[in-house]
């Protein structure tokens, strides 16, 4: 143990079985499927229920009120890493998880069961934001701590394979939001979905999220109780003398998530508004391109544990870098439902190499006392920033007449967690989960 102190890694406690891993990183992932469920159930139901909150006589208007509150959960997650990653060190993983999905859950609820403007006047939108915060809170919380926590839990040798299920749960989320408003949609009339259906999604996240949070609490705790009472738990200081980790989970997230948004969310507006296929066609494409993203991330997380986290950053940046322009600029001039799966499912496989590996290769970096922070926090930051944003500056820029410039800004970003990634230590000899030593800042 006093070597291990000496190169700051924590002692961890016993090693699970196979099957109490697979139960962990089952109940770790239902929370985040929750969690992305409800945040994206918000985005695809808004249509319906805009006017019930904004009353306006442009319907463009209430889209955009909606959509700056949608925009407002962005913001509020690096308050969320902070807080969650400080709650996740000092009082451990399985305690903050369950608080995240918690406050999802009453989020969703609230969402669910608001009453409209027409009941209660200018308090429904300002409820509304609240709710909105509350998710936001909690999204920004759950990813470094379930990152944290499925990386600890998995064990050394299938440690890729295993967290990689944190990005198939965040994916299948997001096709779960769509699939239940997809399902309403064909038994509800329109009219029917802006008088109460919207408000389905919404109650079926919160009762999901009891569910997690119960299978949460079986969890066993991944932090031993020495890296809990150390006096460097979750603590900013201690977080700031680690300035080399630090940078590089920021560029990786810089580049990772405006990379991901953009193929992901912000690619079926491309394809409606530069692409110009029908709504329909898009749903189609972008729905099939997910179910086959969602299913590849367990092969490159297994990939990971075989050539190492570094050399999977490597391939992820340096194939974005020279392959953003292209592949968005003949995406941009297809025609073809199918030349454009194809096109899109390329950048995912590209993709790939970094979802798979998001939550992981950022805690090999930090050491367990300040790891949730450490994971967390500087991910929330620059995923507000670059991911949240990325189809902002899209639009923007095509608004503009300089949409290609979107596909360079794309490529630039992928270009620093390049440098980030050739910067980055190996971390299977200087990485903090196996204890192997301290990287050098």
């Amino acid at each position: 143990m006093a070597a291990q102190a000496a190169i700051g890694v924590s002692p961890a406690p016993a090693e699970a079985t196979d099957r109490q891993k697979i139960r962990a990183i089952v109940a770790a992932s239902s929370g985040n499927l929750v969690e992305w469920y409800d945040f994206y159930a918000y985005a695809f139901t808004s249509i319906y229920f805009a006017s019930a909150f904004f009353p306006s006589s442009s319907p463009t208007g209430q889209l955009l009120a909606t959509a700056g509150i949608f925009a407002v959960g962005f913001f509020m997650r690096p308050l969320g890493g902070w807080i969650f990653g400080r709650i996740a060190d000092r009082r451990g993983r399985k305690s903050s998880m369950v608080f995240s999905v918690l406050l999802m859950c009453a989020g969703s609820l609230m969402i669910g069961i608001l009453p409209t403007y027409e009941t209660i006047g200018v308090l429904a939108p300002v409820l509304l934001l609240v709710a909105r915060l509350a998710q936001g809170l909690s999204v920004g919380g759950e990813y470094g701590t379930a990152a944290t926590y499925m990386s600890e839990i998995a064990g050394k040798g299938r440690r890729g394979f295993l967290s990689s299920f944190q990005y198939v749960t965040l994916i299948g989320g997001q096709l779960l939001a769509v699939l239940v408003v997809f399902a309403l949609q064909h038994m509800l009339s329109a009219e029917e979905m802006r008088a109460w259906g919207w408000r389905v999604p919404f109650l079926l996240g919160a009762a999901a999220a009891i569910v997690a949070m119960m299978l949460r609490g079986s969890l066993k705790e991944s932090a031993s109780h020495e890296t809990m009472k150390s006096k460097e738990a979750g603590s900013l200081r201690a977080l700031m003398q680690h300035k080399r980790a630090l940078l590089i989970t920021l560029a990786f997230t810089m580049g990772g998530s405006l990379y991901f948004y953009t193929m992901t969310t912000y690619m079926q507006k491309f394809l409606v508004n530069t692409v110009k296929l029908d709504l329909k066609t898009v749903s189609t494409v972008m729905t099939l391109a997910l179910v086959v993203f969602m299913l590849l991330q367990p092969v490159f997380g297994a990939l990971s544990d075989r050539i190492g986290r570094r050399n999977n950053m490597i391939l992820f940046s340096g194939l974005a870098t020279l392959g953003a322009v292209p592949l968005l600029s003949s995406l941009s001039l297809v025609t073809s439902p199918w030349a454009a799966f194809g096109l899109i499912l390329t950048g995912l496989v590209i993709g790939s190499f970094y979802t798979s590996i998001s939550g992981v290769v950022k805690a090999e970096l930090f050491p367990a006392e300040i790891r949730a922070l450490g994971v967390g926090l500087p991910y929330a930051i620059a995923n507000a920033l670059f991911g949240g944003t990325a189809e902002y500056v899209a639009l923007s820029f095509k608004t503009y007449g300089n949409e290609g410039l979107f596909y360079w800004y794309v490529a630039a970003m992928a270009a620093v967690a390049f440098a980030a990634s050739l910067w980055m230590p190996d971390t299977r000899k200087y990485g903090y989960l196996d204890g192997n030593g301290r990287m050098s800042d």
